[in-house]
């Protein structure tokens, strides 16, 4: 037996019953993705040198208000594009070039309705100043970074994460930078400072530095414990940082990173990438951290964060096909139900930061599917996604309305990935999305319980994490071969929502 926290036992159980009482012409398949690549308009690549190693990320969001997904990728050194979904039914994607003025030095991106006003804006990370973009109707953006008193500065900017702190009408946003590019004796050793911008009537005031900074390459707030108090973790490149850093814990008030004698332990590594996901249905969001070597997975009890046991079939350590047997180099992270079984799987894109030799040049992405048990198995080979390029950004997402997740990959020196998600018998699901009046129109950091008779799924709602990019739009959940389930909301402030039924496969809007 897999040595794990009380939740996943019980979930276990759970699970194994529903399943048998699954009829044998039900049984879910083993995940299929078809390559979906061709839709785009145009082929698009993020490219450049030694500064754009690192970056390469996809925002994923609704720019129109028509409920398809569309796409901002980053380009490095080629122009950024966004790519308007047009898909008129399940099954066949179709997806335009925006109207998008031309941007370089895009490193990533990350939606956000930062004025509330029910259009999403962009915050656009870039080698060089980093971009405010005020959403409008039909995927219009327009400049609003001096507007809103964004510094203009010449950082090189790689992680980002945003929250609504009590009180505030405007979020709090937290850029993270990589190597200081204008220390002469960099790069290894000089990590930039992070900066941390707290609202300022309609708009944002000067930036507080977060010092010193470890080359942030990821950075997600979350509620972490439940207690209504959200923290901010960051997580590092220990190939530039060298010495002395760590990933970090930052409470927001009073503004401090959290120590060793705060209850923080030590852990230093190449992070890359943070996913955070309730995988044992305890309440608690799980993180998996990305980096060259082992990709670490923590359970998280409320109360400290403990890495998974080996075991457990999630470390993705090295490539599962190939004769490259060199660590691998994971980037991107996120979980999401593949097979709408009730069960979270996940997704790693991986690659070679260029030619480094210590690790794998040849580096398949990684699907781990979660069983029953809890255990994690590799299956991007028999999915078909097992591709080797240098993939860097990632993103999940219902891009044709069909009910399962597809795949969006972005690689560095080669082209971006679609893939369009064809797995057969999938079990039931259900897209929930919220919305409140006012402030944080997205409801960001609100909490959604849903229960079926397999048990319950807690998904918090979070701006941050991954690697360069993210996503904004309804969370999605598989209900395995329940035909109804129960939803229930807890909202930023605490308050509680009372249960509501749904029916199975369908998009569904909870207004506040």
């Amino acid at each position: 037996m897999i040595p794990r926290i009380n939740g996943q036992a019980r979930n276990a159980i759970l699970a194994c019953i529903v399943v048998g009482f699954l009829p044998s012409n039900t049984a879910l398949a083993g995940p299929r993705f078809e390559n979906a690549a061709a839709d785009l308009p145009v082929e698009h690549i993020y490219s450049g040198g030694w500064e754009h190693f690192v970056g390469g990320g996809v925002a994923v969001f609704d720019c129109n208000g028509d409920g398809l997904p569309d796409l901002f990728a980053a380009g490095g050194e080629a122009p950024a594009r966004l790519f308007v979904n047009r898909t008129a039914e399940p099954g066949k994607l179709e997806f335009e070039l925006g109207d998008f003025a031309e941007t370089r030095g895009v490193t990533g991106a990350y939606p956000v309705d930062i004025d509330s006003d029910g259009h999403t804006d962009l915050a656009v990370l870039r080698v060089g100043a980093n971009i405010l973009l005020r959403g409008g109707p039909d995927c219009r953006f327009t400049d609003a970074t001096a507007r809103w008193g964004i510094e203009a500065s010449n950082r090189w900017t790689t992680a980002f994460t945003a929250t609504w702190e009590p009180g505030n009408d405007w979020p709090t946003l937290v850029f993270g930078n990589y190597v200081d590019r204008s220390d002469p004796n960099g790069p290894f050793g000089s990590c930039d400072r992070n900066e941390l911008y707290r609202p300022d009537g309609d708009g944002f005031g000067a930036p507080i530095a977060l010092s010193p900074g470890y080359c942030a390459l990821s950075m997600l707030i979350s509620d972490w414990q439940r207690a209504g108090v959200p923290e901010l973790r960051i997580s590092n490149d220990r190939h530039y940082y060298v010495r002395d850093g760590q990933e970090e814990m930052w409470r927001l008030r009073p503004l401090a990173p959290r120590s060793r004698a705060d209850g923080w332990p030590r852990l230093s590594l190449w992070g890359m990438g943070i996913a955070s996901a309730d995988l044992n249905g305890d309440g608690f969001p799980e993180v998996m951290l990305t980096s060259m070597g082992d990709q670490v997975l923590q359970f998280n009890d409320g109360a400290s964060f403990t890495s998974a046991p080996y075991a457990i079939g999630a470390t993705a350590h090295r490539p599962h096909t190939g004769d490259d047997g060199r660590p691998s180099t994971g980037w991107h992270a996120e979980f999401g139900d593949f097979d709408n079984d009730g069960l979270l799987d996940l997704f790693i894109a991986k690659g070679n930061v260029d030619q480094m030799p210590t690790n794998a040049i040849h580096d398949p992405n990684t699907l781990l599917m979660q069983a029953t048990d809890g255990t994690f198995s590799e299956q991007s080979t028999e999915a078909g996604i097992d591709t080797t390029d240098r993939s860097r950004g990632a993103a999940l997402a219902d891009l044709d309305g069909d009910g399962r997740l597809d795949i969006v990959v972005i690689n560095r020196r080669a082209p971006m990935e679609i893939w369009r998600n064809v797995t057969e018998d999938t079990g039931n699901w259900l897209m929930i999305e919220l919305r409140q009046a006012g402030a944080n129109t997205g409801a960001v950091g609100a909490w959604i319980e849903v229960r079926t008779d397999a048990g319950s799924q807690h998904r918090e709602v979070t701006i941050g994490g991954g690697h360069a990019g993210g996503r904004l739009g309804p969370l999605h959940f598989g209900l395995g071969p329940s035909q109804h389930a129960r939803v229930k909301v807890t909202w930023p402030d605490g308050s509680v929502g009372d249960w509501a039924e749904f029916d199975a496969n369908q998009r569904v809007m909870i207004t506040r």
